[in-house]
């Protein structure tokens, strides 16, 4: 009480930015302990994710991405179904994509992908990037398709090697021959 001075206190109003909370969040978030964020992070998992999937690796995929725990529900979704998509995404510009482009990538991929035992995301993406570097095409003409094919999302918290490896093959080539229905639909129309 010795210390207070009512003449100190500024006249203006305080202003509580909830923006630069969420943000000061994200940070304390990104620097905890992978435990730690396992322990906080898994039931905001497991609300959205039922199948047998690798959940550390999703955790470890959203950790730098979110800046509250309720924003993981959102970014993981995908994981459990493939949402309803407009193949309208598979239309980008500055990948140099568009849906005939990706119908043709996407058939020849799925041709690649089905024949390795191997699933791991260094298989993946060996086999994706011979396949770039043999057609010299862009890594985006590629890339972009396949991460459209493998989550229904323009963005999403990791690459396609990394979702198709917790995806599993068959899930993942599921879900491109169902990107490929799609796409054959919009380019025979």
């Amino acid at each position: 009480m010795k210390e207070f001075d009512y003449k100190r206190i500024g006249k203006s109003p305080a202003v509580f930015d909830m923006g630069k909370l969420k943000w000061m969040n994200g940070e304390y978030i990104k620097a905890m302990d992978n435990e730690k964020f396992y322990e906080l992070a898994m039931p905001y998992i497991k609300d959205v994710i039922s199948k047998p999937l690798d959940l550390k690796k999703i955790a470890d995929l959203v950790k730098t991405r979110i800046e509250i725990f309720p924003d993981i529900r959102e970014h993981i979704d995908f994981f459990e179904e493939l949402p309803e998509y407009d193949p309208a995404m598979y239309t980008h510009k500055k990948m140099k994509t568009d849906s005939a482009i990706s119908l043709n990538v996407l058939k020849e991929l799925l041709l690649l992908l089905e024949n390795p035992d191997d699933f791991s995301q260094e298989s993946i993406h060996n086999t994706v990037m011979e396949f770039v570097a043999s057609k010299g095409m862009k890594n985006g003409t590629v890339l972009w398709p396949l991460r459209t094919a493998v989550s229904g999302k323009q963005m999403t918290p990791g690459g396609a090697f990394e979702i198709m490896e917790i995806l599993g093959k068959e899930e993942s080539l599921a879900r491109i021959r169902t990107g490929i229905a799609l796409l054959e639909k919009e380019v025979l129309s």
